[in-house]
């Protein structure tokens, strides 16, 4: 499966990524193709080869001619310009899906209605072929999924519509949440809101490279010279292997912590172990080992989400006494996972379903709901669990029944 990886080590702006986009091999003629279909008239765009920090990167510039100036739209009207212009299904639902994000990130700051907001820059004829153009160039190219890094977003202060801000802007800083930032020495903005919209709607995952084989590879060129790295985005268009980019399965990147220790109480052991989890690991446990010179010991283990591992390591540093935890990271597939309520003679038992696709490969009771019911009823923990998976073959038909 084609999949295209944002490396954002200098951040991301919109025409950052259309200049990576095409250095990977877009045709110009398809963003020029683009802008027309939008009606954009006088808008034109000009692509350029330029230098940033050493490194060769194309640069686009969109000039927007009569459209420039305070010409501000909200969202319904941006939303009519691309389904007026017909494009390809997916393109549009991307681009619709970028700009109700956007305006949901200034309606959240302003406290407005997402209808009510001003988009300003955002709204502007060049803030729109570097959304619609972004999401064209992924198609064209035959981009099915899109990983990121980490974004970095800069420092200090940036001046826009509503006067002097702290970076990263506030509408930047909503679009953010939730996704793992980069840290940077950079003074000034790397990553605009156009750019954190386009990358944080439409990308899967945000960690490392994923286990791809590089096809292309492209620099998109920022306006300015930045001082402690080159201002470029790099996208690294390649294929995932048939394991990894099954439709059907769930993939997100994890890390992979390990200690070893041989002085700390089973107690300890235990208490860290549950402390590990409450603070947000997907998984820890421990496994009997020998080390060297014949003593006996534990191997603690920890799966963690990228930007957990600063809180769990903390965890394990205060309650193991370690003096190194070893870091791994990976891509993880897995089955989707959805929670359903199903009667049994026990009261209400929860069922967790594994599913491939729409497919229902595994079926497990809920153990805190079977055990509460069995405390409660006196029964047998083992038949109030049988009694739930019996309630939902019932009702399901079987494993490999579709959930809809």
């Amino acid at each position: 499966m084609r999949c295209g990886y944002l490396d954002c080590f200098s951040g991301v702006a919109g025409n950052m990524v259309l200049g990576a986009l095409i250095d990977a091999g877009l045709p110009v003629h398809v963003l020029n193709d683009t802008v027309a279909q939008l009606g954009l008239e006088g808008v034109t765009v000009k692509v350029e080869r330029v230098s940033r920090g050493g490194l060769a990167a194309t640069h686009v510039a969109v000039d927007a001619g009569s459209h420039s100036g305070h010409h501000h739209r909200h969202l319904p009207e941006i939303l009519g310009m691309i389904t007026a212009a017909q494009l390809p299904s997916r393109v549009a639902d991307r681009a619709t899906r970028i700009f109700r994000r956007l305006a949901e990130a200034e309606a959240g700051v302003h406290g407005i209605d997402i209808d009510e907001v001003h988009f300003h820059e955002v709204g502007a004829a060049d803030a729109i072929v570097d959304i619609v153009g972004a999401c064209m160039g992924f198609e064209a190219l035959g981009l099915e999924r899109l990983f990121s890094s980490p974004i970095p977003t800069g420092s200090g202060t940036v001046t826009c519509a509503h006067g002097v801000l702290p970076v990263p802007a506030p509408a930047t800083a909503a679009l953010l949440r939730g996704v793992p930032l980069a840290p940077s020495d950079e003074v000034g903005e790397l990553t605009t809101p156009t750019g954190a919209a386009i990358v944080t709607t439409l990308a899967e995952q945000f960690g490392p490279l994923p286990g791809m084989t590089i096809r292309a590879i492209g620099y998109g060129a920022g306006t300015r010279e930045n001082r402690a790295r080159p201002n470029v985005l790099r996208l690294i268009v390649g294929d995932l292997p048939e394991s990894v980019s099954q439709p059907d399965l769930e993939h997100d990147q994890v890390v992979v912590l390990e200690t070893q220790v041989d002085d700390v109480p089973a107690q300890i052991l235990a208490f860290t172990t549950q402390r590990l989890l409450d603070a947000g690991a997907l998984d820890a446990f421990l496994v009997p080992i020998i080390m060297k010179k014949g003593r006996p010991g534990h191997l603690l283990t920890v799966l963690a989400r990228p930007q957990d591992v600063p809180t769990l390591e903390d965890v394990l540093f205060a309650e193991t006494g370690t003096l190194g935890i070893r870091q791994q990271e990976g891509l993880r597939s897995k089955l989707g996972r959805r929670h359903v309520t199903v009667n049994t003679r026990f009261g209400p038992i929860r069922v967790k379903l594994g599913l491939r696709g729409p497919r229902v490969v595994r079926v497990s009771p809920e153990y805190e709901d079977c055990a509460a019911a069995a405390r409660a009823t006196g029964a047998s923990l083992r038949d109030v669990q049988a009694a739930a998976l019996d309630a939902w073959m019932r009702e399901h038909g079987g494993r490999g029944d579709r959930t809809d």
